[in-house]
């Protein structure tokens, strides 16, 4: 099950034509979210290195960008949930900025006194920013509780755009 949850996220959702945005969200959204939290939490099990945190970076944004696509569908509920997305793709952008300064540096700077300095400048900030990513993710973003709130939100406050809530 989270093998299939994790590839919905990775790749895509087939919606039910038959159904509208607001049904076919409350259908498949909270599955989304739920191969999202997998997805980063089975990572994170695996103690990875900063560059490989760019995944999560990269499923952040998938998420936040679908998400987004569905904001006539909801209320003000929503907004917040994007925001902690944003939250978590800025930190762990930062983490990959690091990184691949660290590569751009590094081939620039082969032959430089100072290339060995940079390097370990650029390793250290990626790794103290991963360490914040980690502690954000677990502290606020996967707190116990808040994937129910994010299931239970996409799951029953989806509405048909122009539709009182």
């Amino acid at each position: 099950m989270v093998e299939e949850l994790k590839a919905a996220l990775m790749h895509h959702i087939e919606w039910d034509e038959r159904l509208g945005a607001a049904a076919n969200a409350r259908h498949k959204l909270p599955a989304l979210v739920t191969g999202y939290f997998a997805h980063v939490r089975d990572l994170l099990s695996k103690d990875p290195p900063p560059p490989k945190l760019h995944r999560l970076r990269l499923a952040t944004k998938r998420l936040r960008y679908t998400l987004e696509l569905f904001r006539p569908c909801y209320g003000p509920g929503l907004e917040t949930r994007i925001a902690e997305l944003r939250r978590v793709q800025q930190l762990l952008g930062e983490v990959n900025d690091s990184v691949a300064g660290g590569r751009i540096l590094s081939k620039a700077m082969k032959s430089s006194p100072q290339h060995t300095r940079v390097q370990k400048f650029l390793d250290h900030r990626a790794a103290q920013t991963a360490r914040e990513f980690r502690k954000h993710w677990t502290a606020v973003f996967d707190a116990p509780g808040r994937e129910r709130w994010w299931t239970g939100y996409l799951g029953r406050q989806a509405r048909t755009p122009g539709r009182a809530r």
